[in-house]
């Protein structure tokens, strides 16, 4: 069955129009889009050829189609999406249908996996956060106040307290991570793609592996705290810091700085971690206790605070020789 011929504009229009593909529907691929968006994405129609040769950079009167034959539904869906992000409701005569919902459109999506608000306090920081997180996270023994600071039951957010977790040094140190992994490979003749990926891939696996053992525990201890996933991500992501001072030593001054870098760090996130937690992922709610409540809590804590240096070696030994 030919799909029905929708144009924007077809009274009195006597000439045949060439059918739009897909048919007139509002979804393509489990996506809901408005109406006036599908000749965008029309593979013959005027309005997707002159909307290619604005936005696409193609050459006048040639569609997607032209250049990317074969890609069927899939070509339009892209289109969509593209004419969606790019702005293309500017060049939509007016009548066509629905207004597009530019503000809320994407985030309504994103909502649907993750709190984007809460997202948002984990990468507040600034320089002089940063700066002073990672001196914290490399020498943590003079740092006296650990408690975490509220204003009106709200913590403050990191640029604002050293003391709260974030997510923007664990990302950092990550992707740093991989490139100096990347380099170390490629010093001993054993870089590529695949190893490369492995090594990130491991690395990530790693942390969402503790994490999910940290929320199991914290489940099973029964421990009221305001710890949230995005909490643990964080204090599991600080070991990055340390894996890359560990790596780099090692690459200048062999085996022998890398082990000592490998204790320094290790030693340094452990004591981090112990007095993070205790004071500001548990609470002062959650201190109050029974006497093997309060022995779980610490247990846990310790626990995770051991498990540090294991990973880190884990991680970084391979890529030192």
């Amino acid at each position: 069955m030919t799909p029905a011929v929708v144009t924007p504009a077809n009274q009195g229009d006597t000439q045949p129009q060439e059918p739009m593909w897909p048919s007139m529907s509002t979804t393509c691929l489990g996506t809901q889009w408005p109406t006036w968006l599908w000749p965008m994405a029309a593979p013959s129609h005027p309005m997707g050829r002159t909307w290619c040769t604005r936005r696409c950079g193609l050459p006048p009167g040639q569609g997607w189609q032209d250049f990317w034959p074969g890609l069927g539904i899939m070509g339009s869906h892209l289109m969509l999406t593209a004419a969606l992000r790019e702005g293309a409701h500017r060049e939509a005569p007016r009548g066509l249908g629905c207004s597009l919902p530019t503000a809320s459109f994407l985030p309504s999506q994103l909502h649907r996996f993750v709190s984007v608000n809460k997202l948002k306090y984990f990468f507040a920081v600034d320089t002089a956060y940063v700066a002073k997180k990672l001196g914290l996270l490399v020498f943590p023994y003079t740092h006296q106040n650990w408690e975490v600071q509220y204003s009106r039951d709200a913590p403050l957010p990191p640029r604002r307290d050293l003391n709260a977790p974030d997510l923007y040094i664990p990302t950092m140190a990550f992707i740093t991570y991989v490139l100096l992994a990347g380099i170390a490979l490629g010093i001993q003749k054993r870089f590529s793609p695949e190893v490369l990926g492995l090594c990130a891939s491991t690395a990530l696996v790693w942390v969402v592996m503790e994490v999910l053992a940290l929320l199991l525990g914290i489940y099973l201890a029964t421990v009221r705290s305001d710890l949230s996933t995005f909490h643990l991500l964080a204090y599991s992501g600080y070991k990055y810091v340390g894996m890359i001072l560990s790596v780099l030593t090692g690459l200048l001054f062999g085996s022998d700085g890398y082990y000592v870098a490998l204790a320094w760090t290790s030693s340094a996130l452990m004591y981090f971690l112990v007095r993070s937690l205790r004071t500001a992922a548990l609470g002062p709610d959650s201190m109050g206790g029974s006497a093997p409540r309060q022995r779980l809590q610490l247990y846990l804590t310790l626990g995770a605070a051991a498990f540090q240096p294991l990973i880190i070696y884990w991680l970084t030994f391979h890529l030192v020789r």
